[in-house]
């Protein structure tokens, strides 16, 4: 029965975890940024899987490096400050060993969403993004979308920044379930 309690334990601990990389690359979409509580939350969950695998120092030795390097990533304008505490706690959902697959798997989606928003950028209309979207008729939540699209659209166009934070949440994801 205790064979059956880690894996258990850290299922109890990666859906919540997936949970909240999910949260931080809608919320990164759209308001291109990425709350501090979820990062922290990635973070805490991290932690935990990394303590039932019984090697928390070494993960924490090397989310740290991590951090280093993408606050130097940051400092040079590469990055955003909410992706680099992002990545750095989601380097701690992975076993330290699997640290070279979870950036292969975060470069890789980001290197998909840039083609995507390249592309994007080339087909997409010249348009300004909707002013006055409100709620109308108990359609809220569709006037909301609605609006995030137009703004995202409104991005894609004038090529700001990516929410990076997508391809950080994919990449980790597919490095936490891919069993």
């Amino acid at each position: 029965m205790a064979q059956n309690a880690a894996p258990l334990s850290a299922a109890f601990l990666a859906v919540p975890a997936a949970a909240a990389l999910l949260f931080a690359a809608l919320h990164d979409v759209a308001a291109r940024t990425v709350p501090n509580g979820a990062a922290a939350a990635v973070a805490v969950f991290g932690v935990g899987l990394r303590a039932l695998a019984g090697d928390l120092l070494t993960a924490l030795a090397v989310a740290a490096l991590v951090f280093l390097a993408a606050a130097f990533a940051w400092r040079r304008g590469w990055f955003g400050g909410g992706d680099v505490k992002l990545l750095a706690a989601a380097s701690l959902l992975a076993a330290p060993g699997h640290l070279p697959s979870l950036l292969a798997a975060v470069a890789l989606a980001g290197g998909v969403l840039a083609l995507l928003y390249l592309a994007l950028s080339l087909v997409l209309p010249a348009a300004k993004p909707e002013r006055n979207a409100g709620p109308a008729g108990g359609r809220a939540g569709l006037a909301l979308w609605r609006r995030v699209l137009a703004a995202e659209g409104w991005r894609i166009r004038r090529r700001g920044p990516l929410p990076y934070a997508s391809a950080i949440a994919a990449g980790a994801l597919f490095v936490l379930f891919r069993g």
